[in-house]
């Protein structure tokens, strides 16, 4: 199993095949659709001429970068910062993981490990680390000894909370009804304080 959004076929396609762009996606999903963060992998592949590449990306001109999230239509609705942000993730993979993004998951004893590997990545706090681990089990048979444990109740296999949830067209609406619930609740316990 992949993902399955309602995005370009092609952008679905770089996903399954990319281990990079996935994490990049993932590091776009915030304060933007789920089809924008997960298709601007694939538009920055085009506007780069070829395919994504963590030590490419992690020398880059940061200005160069910045230039390229921005460029109409903007691959994130805050391109400074999260150019910035995937720079700093693809430094930290040269750092860690010889660049390579399926280190970040391969090889680990099990799912508490995994999830502090992804939480030590910039812009990954608990939550976004535990949907992350949830999407490469549920979507991608990453699955080390209980990391549904610690993707919490993301690895929930009868959730629609996150992208990790999403199948087909009836899973996103599920999906996007529980994220509407949940900014609402967020509202009211706000108003509340």
């Amino acid at each position: 199993m992949t993902l399955v959004l309602p995005i370009d076929p092609e952008a679905n396609r770089l996903l399954a095949s990319d281990p990079l762009a996935l994490l990049v996606g993932m590091v776009l999903d915030q304060q933007v659709s789920m089809e924008k963060a997960f298709s601007s992998p694939y538009v920055l592949t085009q506007r780069l001429g070829h395919d994504l590449d963590a030590r490419e990306i992690a020398g880059y001109d940061p200005e160069a970068l910045v230039a390229l999230f921005a460029q109409p239509p903007a691959l994130h609705r805050f391109p400074k910062a999260m150019a910035a942000r995937v720079q700093e993730v693809c430094r930290a993979l040269v750092e860690q993981y010889d660049g390579d993004a399926a280190r970040l998951w391969a090889e680990v004893p099990d799912g508490a490990q995994l999830l502090a590997r992804i939480t030590a990545l910039p812009g990954f706090g608990r939550q976004k680390g535990q949907i992350f681990l949830a999407l490469l089990g549920k979507r991608f048979g990453v699955q080390p000894p209980g990391w549904r444990e610690a993707a919490g109740d993301y690895g929930d296999p009868e959730a629609h909370r996150s992208v990790a949830d999403v199948t087909d067209a009836e899973s996103l609406r599920l999906v996007r009804e529980y994220k509407q619930q949940m900014k609402a609740a967020a509202k009211a316990k706000a108003a509340g304080a």
